[in-house]
C-alpha cells in the first residue's frame, strides 16, 4: 500500500497496529527469557538435589573405609598376639586379638615397655572389665593401657560378651556362669594373681568373682560397680583381697549405694574423685591415674 494512497486515519490505524505488534513481540521474547531462566534455576535446583542424595549415599561407605583404614579388624583365633600396634603416650604398644570359642571374647593388651633396649621388670598384671556403654577402646583411649605398661605393668582390657568385639553369649547368664567365665578368660591370657579393675556394669561378673575367689586376685579396684546389694555384709568381711574403692563425688547413685556395702572389706580404702560423676576415670582420668598407680605400687 502506497502511503500517498492512505488517508490519515488509515495511517493513524497502521501506525498503533505497529506499536501493538512491536509489545506482542516484546512480550513474547520476555517470556521466553523467563521461561529459559526459570528452567535453568530449576535444572540448578534438581543437580543440586541429585548431588546431595549421591553423598548421602556415599557417606557411609567413606565413613566405612576411613573406619576401616584405621582399625584393624583382629582374626579370630584363640590368644591371637601381635594382630595391631598402636603407639600409646611413650613407648607402649597395644595388641589386640581373641581368646576363648564360641563366642571368641576380644582383648587389648599392652605389655610392659622396653627402656632403653631393656625389658622392664614385670609387675602385676591388671585386667580391666567396662561399664554398660563403654568398652576395652575405653581404656585404651584414655591412655591406661599405655601408662600401666609404661610402668612395668601388663595391662589387658576385654570386651565383655555382647559388647564391643565380643559376641553375645548365653553361658553367662548366671552368677555362677560369670564367674566361671572370668577364670577361663584369666587362664586363657595367662593371667595369674592380677589386679582387677571392675567399673559400673561389669560388677555382674567382678562382684561374684571376688567373694567366691578372691584368693585368685593381687587386688580389686571396683568404680561404682552394680550388683553389691545381692551380698551380705558378712561376705564383704570375708574378703582378703586388698581393695581400692573408687567412686565419683556427684554419683549419689551406684556410687554412694555401692561404697555402703564395699567399705566393709577388711582390707579396703576409699577414694573419691572431685566434681566427677558415675564415669569418674572418664571425668578425671589424671586423678584416677595417679589413685591406681599409689594403689598398684603398694601391693606384692
Amino acid at each position: 500500500m502506497h502511503l500517498k494512497s492512505l488517508t490519515p486515519e488509515k495511517i493513524l490505524y497502521v501506525k498503533k497496529f505497529n506499536k501493538t505488534e512491536a509489545r506482542t513481540r516484546f512480550l513474547i521474547t520476555y517470556e521466553k527469557m523467563t521461561m529459559a531462566l526459570i528452567r535453568n534455576r530449576l535444572g540448578l535446583l534438581v543437580l543440586g538435589v541429585l548431588v546431595t542424595f549421591v553423598l548421602y549415599l556415599l557417606l557411609p561407605a567413606i565413613q566405612h573405609e576411613r573406619f576401616t583404614a584405621s582399625v584393624d579388624i583382629p582374626k579370630p583365633r584363640a590368644m591371637e598376639e601381635a594382630t595391631r600396634k598402636h603407639q600409646g603416650t611413650g613407648n607402649s604398644t597395644i595388641l589386640i586379638g581373641t581368646v576363648l570359642h564360641n563366642p571368641p571374647v576380644f582383648f587389648r593388651e599392652a605389655a610392659p615397655v622396653q627402656k632403653d633396649g631393656v625389658p622392664s621388670s614385670e609387675r602385676l598384671p591388671v585386667i580391666f572389665l567396662h561399664g554398660q556403654t563403654f568398652t576395652s577402646r575405653t581404656w585404651e583411649e584414655l591412655g591406661t593401657l599405655a601408662l600401666l605398661s609404661e610402668n612395668g605393668y601388663r595391662a589387658v582390657a576385654i570386651d565383655l560378651p555382647g559388647y564391643g568385639e565380643s559376641l553375645q553369649s548365653s553361658d553367662v547368664e548366671t552368677a555362677t556362669s560369670r564367674v566361671a567365665f572370668l577364670q577361663l578368660v584369666l587362664k586363657e591370657l595367662g593371667l595369674q594373681k592380677p589386679v582387677l579393675i571392675s567399673s559400673s556394669m561389669s560388677g555382674r561378673y567382678s562382684i561374684p568373682f571376688l567373694l567366691s575367689s578372691g584368693d585368685q586376685l593381687s587386688g580389686f579396684v571396683p568404680i561404682s560397680p552394680v550388683g553389691t546389694k545381692e551380698f551380705t555384709t558378712q561376705q564383704y568381711q570375708q574378703v582378703k583381697t586388698p581393695t581400692l574403692i573408687i567412686y565419683g563425688e556427684h554419683d549419689t547413685g551406684l556410687g554412694t549405694q555401692s561404697l555402703q556395702s564395699l567399705q566393709q572389706i577388711p582390707k579396703s580404702k576409699v577414694v573419691m574423685l572431685p566434681e566427677a560423676g558415675h564415669a569418674c576415670y572418664v571425668d578425671k582420668p589424671q586423678e584416677f591415674h595417679k589413685a591406681l598407680l599409689n594403689f598398684l605400687s603398694e601391693l606384692k
